[in-house]
């Protein structure tokens, strides 16, 4: 007998249940890695029908983190959106919006937004978004949008373009710099700054303080741990810290954070300066549209395109998206013509009886045993009978044939 137990909580697990003979072994069931994701996205699309354009590989990429049901999940979004619009096949597109509604939520299409904020909201993201592309450690940037989602007024979307298992300094230092970049351009623009980047300091500032009390990324503190994190046993996931450190040092740790995070302040300043003209281009691009995907955001960034231009490119994507669909259609409506054609064609012979030529003679059964005399079993001699009841029948006159005769008998006397 083997007893299999989970838990997401091995580390308040009683020693006694861990001893040998009893739950000793432990085996920890991770996230799927981009195989995994892809071989578990061909499971779920078996069944869904998709254009030429929908490529797995890309969209377990793009999916770090995902676990099967959250695959399984994205997929069935991705199919009701497809259905709303009606579509006969899953795009690319359908399933890159489902993607945005699980991590960020669905859009808020009638919110009104002034266009004071519609404009802090298009510079903040543009900001996010230039950053992302110029520093060399980020991911590329998948799609821009200033349409409220959730809780937040836009968002600028760059996943993971590949499964990462370890965390690197610098690359830690520019993810906070990203952070800080729609604050810089809010700056720079309008000279002023609002609240819409709360979320944004408080990531950047979580990182900064890992990197200082947990990763060792210090310079003056060094390879050292500070603090030291008690799980409560009864809270889940909540956490207490407790202070194992002087005040001096905790002076020194909160000047540590301060530093990295103004670094990274005045880079993200520095760059968007740098790069202003494609921030005003971005900006205005999104008051627009209010969307721009990795595709127009990439060639806005590598070259001069216009407005018209970048707008094309949707377009034919769109375009291309309708002819696979109508085509699919077609051929569907061709299936059903053809299936309605045969069900017909089996009815109409089903209901012809089978025919007997009458010069023919009926087949004889050897082994049959002759009838008695008297006592015909030839089919023409019962039709005889029939017949000639049916003359007899009909020589009898009814009543009222009677009657009619009676009343001409009268008519003639």
């Amino acid at each position: 007998i083997i007893v299999i137990a989970a838990t997401n909580r091995p580390d308040i697990l009683d020693p006694a249940l861990l001893r040998p003979g009893r739950f000793d072994r432990q085996i920890t069931v991770n996230y799927p890695d981009i195989k995994g994701r892809e071989e578990i996205l061909k499971v779920h699309t078996r069944n869904k029908p998709l254009e030429e354009s929908v490529d797995l590989a890309k969209i377990a990429k793009t999916t770090a983190g995902f676990t099967g049901a959250d695959l399984a999940n994205l997929l069935n979004e991705a199919s009701l959106l497809a259905a709303r619009r009606g579509k006969s096949l899953i795009g690319m597109e359908d399933i890159e919006d489902a993607y945005i509604k699980v991590i960020a939520g669905p859009k808020k299409k009638t919110r009104a937004m002034k266009e004071r904020e519609k404009k802090n909201t298009a510079y903040h993201e543009a900001g996010h978004a230039i950053i992302a592309h110029v520093l060399p450690y980020m991911d590329p940037v998948q799609q821009i949008s200033i349409i409220p989602s959730g809780n937040a007024l836009g968002y600028t979307l760059n996943p993971p373009k590949e499964d990462k298992f370890s965390v690197y300094k610098e690359e830690l230092k520019e993810k906070i710099t990203m952070l800080l970049g729609g604050r810089a351009a809010e700056e720079l623009i309008f000279g002023d700054i609002s609240g819409g980047a709360s979320n944004d300091i408080q990531r950047a500032t979580d990182i900064a303080k890992k990197m200082v009390t947990q990763l060792g990324m210090s310079d003056v503190l060094g390879p050292r741990r500070f603090g030291s994190g008690q799980s409560e046993v009864f809270l889940g996931r909540d956490f207490s810290s407790t202070q194992d450190y002087s005040d001096e040092t905790a002076a020194t740790i909160d000047a540590e954070i301060h530093a990295i995070i103004d670094e990274a302040y005045t880079r993200a300043k520095k760059i968007l300066t740098e790069q202003m003209d494609k921030l005003h281009f971005v900006s205005e691009f999104l008051m627009k549209n209010e969307i721009m995907d990795g595709e127009q955001f990439e060639a806005a960034m590598n070259g001069t395109p216009s407005f018209e231009e970048l707008e094309e490119m949707t377009e034919a994507k769109k375009r291309r998206s309708r002819e696979e669909n109508d085509e699919r259609r077609r051929k569907e409506a061709i299936e059903e013509r053809k299936r309605r054609e045969e069900a017909e064609k089996l009815r109409v012979d089903e209901d012809i009886p089978l025919r007997v030529d009458e010069d023919e003679p009926l087949p004889v059964d050897e082994n049959e045993t002759p009838a008695p005399d008297g006592d015909s079993t030839d089919p023409t001699s019962v039709e005889e009978v029939d017949s000639e009841d049916t003359e007899e029948e009909s020589s009898e006159p009814s009543e009222e044939t009677e009657e009619n005769n009676t009343g001409d008998e009268d008519e003639e006397s």
